[in-house]
């Protein structure tokens, strides 16, 4: 199977079976680009989470458009976007159809009501698979840590904070 068919498919199960946004993707995106497929290493994800967060658009989008287009060009970027985007398009389309029969059903409202737990065990995931990762000495601990405090605490905006750590890392590495 070549690799643009392997991209849609793969970004298509992602894109498929992940609730709650790209963060939560993040998992099986790593799962797939590096244990499936060996398409990336671990540092070049951690590489790639960086340039998907600076760039403007959903993670998972991004995600799956930057995978892609080093996999494939242009090509597998189309095919990885289209293959992450679909599935939710599909879902939308279905619930859209049924919406107006099942919106006040106690049911649905218990489905997403156990979606949620999973959805936050996903986003943690990420979260501490990326620190994990990320985090590689004493120095750029200090970096992640002061940029969440600024970022959380003292509401600096997420592309000063992008930008104020690339210059840091730049001087201290």
């Amino acid at each position: 199977m070549n690799n643009i068919l392997k991209l849609f498919l793969s970004f298509f199960k992602i894109g498929a079976f992940t609730f709650g946004g790209g963060y939560a993707m993040l998992p099986l995106i790593k799962k797939e680009i590096i244990e499936v497929h060996g398409w990336f290493t671990v540092k070049e994800f951690i590489d790639i989470l960086a340039i998907v967060e600076m760039t403007p658009g959903p993670v998972a989008v991004n995600s799956a458009t930057f995978v892609g287009y080093k996999v494939a060009g242009v090509l597998g970027s189309i095919a990885a976007t289209v293959g992450v985007v679909l599935p939710s398009v599909i879902i939308i389309l279905i619930i859209a159809h049924f919406l107006s029969k099942f919106r006040k059903s106690p049911y649905v409202d218990y489905a997403f009501r156990g979606i949620r737990p999973v959805v936050l065990g996903l986003v943690t995931a990420a979260a501490l698979t990326v620190f994990r990762d990320a985090i590689i000495d004493i120095k750029g601990l200090i970096i992640g840590i002061v940029i969440f405090c600024l970022v959380s605490f003292k509401n600096l905006h997420p592309i000063i904070a992008i930008v104020a750590a690339g210059i840091v890392g730049m001087i201290i590495y």
